[in-house]
């Protein structure tokens, strides 16, 4: 494999990070995750702007711009031998010695990493997959809205859980509040229907204000239906119509089984992708051959 590393593509055994980068040490830095279409990335700008927002919070100041990033990654898609990836663009703090920092961080190091893309079969956007409420709760951040930063401890230990539950390949683990609070899933954010309103768990709850969140929370109201985001229980979730799951590279992937913390699992709606599901979805792909184009065509 061969890895981005500070704008240049070397082999993964060349990019190598400093001992004192306190990305290493304290954690300090953020990433990305997203993918391409027909070798393009969709909604880099929505992407990137978090990312700068997240190292302003941080005080890490990084100047890449978005013809600097877009560049660079088909670089790196040309010297892997891919057409489409999954992608990880990576922000770390950089060497600032040993010690706590109360400064900015004037020279960060920047990684970009990519793999092929996981199968995504239509079956799994008509038969779903399951959901598994988690033990492992969601803690809030230390920040007033959650950063995608490098501290992933939580995460880590909800996919070792999940992994031990005896949960089928492809499911996702839920995590609820240390109030009981639906939150997120360990890669992916939530929403339910109830009602006929299209349901997500608030930011507030200590969620990360994902971009495909945002994007279906637009398209949803585009296309006429009532949302709302709030703070919900795992009660509410059970007696949702439709259920699904959002991110970057897996899009918006209905969920129609939910395995309770006790194991019992319940299905959802018919035990297929409901209609609301299916309309976001394809409302969804429509946005991302018009911001794509020809592209994009063929992808799916």
């Amino acid at each position: 494999m061969r890895i981005g590393w500070n704008g240049a593509v070397l082999e993964a055994g060349e990019a190598v990070i400093p001992a004192m980068d306190h990305g290493l040490l304290y954690g300090i830095g953020l990433f990305e995750t997203f993918r391409t279409y027909g070798g393009k990335p969709f909604a880099l700008d929505r992407r990137l702007a978090r990312l700068r927002n997240g190292c302003e919070t941080l005080g890490i100041r990084w100047t890449m711009t978005e013809a600097d990033v877009s560049d660079w990654l088909a670089k790196a898609l040309e010297a892997n031998g891919l057409a489409d990836a999954y992608i990880r663009l990576t922000v770390t703090a950089g060497d600032a010695g040993l010690g706590l920092n109360d400064g900015p961080y004037e020279r960060p190091n920047t990684l970009l990493m990519v793999k092929p893309l996981p199968p995504l079969g239509g079956r799994l956007y008509r038969e779903g997959r399951e959901l598994r409420i988690l033990r492992t709760p969601r803690g809030m951040p230390e920040t007033p809205v959650r950063l995608k930063s490098l501290h992933y401890m939580t995460n880590v230990l909800a996919k070792r859980e999940l992994a031990a539950s005896g949960a089928p390949a492809g499911a996702e683990g839920l995590m609820l509040t240390r109030e009981g609070w639906l939150a997120e899933g360990i890669v992916s954010n939530l929403f339910f229907v109830k009602d006929g309103i299209v349901r997500t768990p608030a930011i507030a709850t200590g969620i990360l204000p994902g971009i495909t969140r945002a994007l279906t929370l637009e398209l949803a109201r585009s296309e006429g239906l009532e949302t709302e985001e709030g703070y919900y229980t795992a009660a509410d979730l059970l007696m949702a119509d439709e259920v699904w799951l959002t991110g970057s590279v897996q899009e918006i992937v209905p969920v129609t089984r939910i395995a309770e913390a006790d194991g019992t699992v319940r299905t959802v709606g018919s035990g297929l992708a409901g209609p609301v599901t299916t309309r976001l979805l394809e409302a969804y792909r429509a946005k991302v051959r018009r911001s794509i184009g020809a592209a994009a065509e063929g992808v799916w």
